[in-house]
């Protein structure tokens, strides 16, 4: 008999039906949107495996599932499940990593060229019919070629941000928990830096954390207050790293210049103090959103629910503690 599977979303037919060929797939009701936890708990507890696309994993749901041996997360964040309560029932977390660096680099420079160039702004602008003519100081933004970069978290995303900027001939400053390689750096073509001289700075500071607790909120009102009233903000990482309110409160004093976000404190409701501010980019949690990636994602998530259903140690494991714990 084929292990069962729930697949949380809808995905495209090839992916389904590679999928059946090895699985009893639950696809009965897919959905592009969130399930609530009742449905959630109710379509799981029979099931060997879960395929997730940032659907949330905890204590309550895992009760629900006595047969759940894994938990793949098509995506390469993780903080929509509970790992910890994962790796006490023996249950294997995954996610996704590195398929989507490029296409999230792409989507940063996207955000970052939007907030400097004011593009959202202008658009909403021209299509309530003010455009009367071109002005001479009409729509100035800010000039991204020979500007600082700062990047925030220097993983294989910041660096490729990083890398991207050579064609602007930027100057690129970078803060990491721990300092690169000398290798790495030149690849980058970087420079480390304290947080303080970060964030003095940066014409743009773009940020590229994986969410955590030691990094909620962390750029908040002190960070804030220690930017350029210049600078621009980019976040296509975790919503949990920036203290909205606070961020809110420097665009419309103009403390800060201008924000591009991808994402959101308790996404998919947006601050609505966002909402009235021309100097803020507003994405809806896109960065890897291009069908060959997606479909990358996809594919390394349903490798590593095959490998973890079939007994084996998947490459993508992120609680390997729960692999002496596993059921069987």
């Amino acid at each position: 008999m084929k292990p069962r599977i729930l697949v949380t979303r809808t995905l495209v037919d090839e992916l389904l039906d590679e999928l059946r060929r090895h699985f009893e797939v639950d696809d009965s009701q897919p959905r592009d949107g969130p399930h609530s936890a009742d449905e959630l708990r109710s379509r799981i507890a029979d099931k060997d495996g879960v395929l997730l696309f940032a659907d949330r994993v905890d204590a309550a749901l895992l009760d629900a599932a006595p047969r759940l041996k894994a938990a793949c997360n098509i995506t390469v964040g993780y903080n929509n499940v509970d790992v910890a309560a994962c790796t006490a029932r023996g249950i294997l977390v995954t996610n996704a990593p590195g398929v989507l660096d490029d296409t999230t680099a792409d989507m940063t420079w996207a955000l970052l060229l939007a907030a400097a160039r004011r593009i959202a702004e202008s658009d909403r602008w021209l299509r309530a019919g003010n455009w009367k003519g071109m002005k001479f100081s009409d729509r100035f933004g800010r000039d991204v070629h020979h500007a600082t970069l700062g990047i925030l978290g220097m993983g294989r995303i910041g660096r490729a941000v990083a890398r991207r900027a050579v064609g602007f001939d930027m100057r690129v400053i970078y803060h990491n928990r721990t300092r690169l390689e000398s290798a790495l750096e030149t690849e980058a073509n970087a420079r480390y830096v304290g947080m303080d001289e970060l964030l003095a700075q940066s014409d743009f500071l773009s940020l590229h954390l994986p969410y955590t607790e030691a990094n909620r909120n962390v750029i908040g009102a002190v960070e804030l207050a220690r930017m350029k009233p210049t600078a621009i903000l980019v976040n296509a990482s975790r919503g949990g790293l920036v203290d909205e309110p606070a961020l809110i409160a420097a665009l419309r004093e103009g403390r800060v210049a201008g924000a591009a976000l991808d994402v959101f404190d308790g996404e998919p409701t947006v601050n609505r103090g966002f909402l009235g501010l021309d100097n803020v980019v507003l994405a809806p949690h896109m960065g890897s959103a291009t069908r060959a990636t997606r479909l990358a994602m996809a594919r390394l998530a349903i490798e590593n629910l095959m490998e973890a259903l079939a007994g084996g140690v998947p490459r993508c494991l992120v609680n390997p503690e729960a692999l002496a714990r596993r059921r069987g």
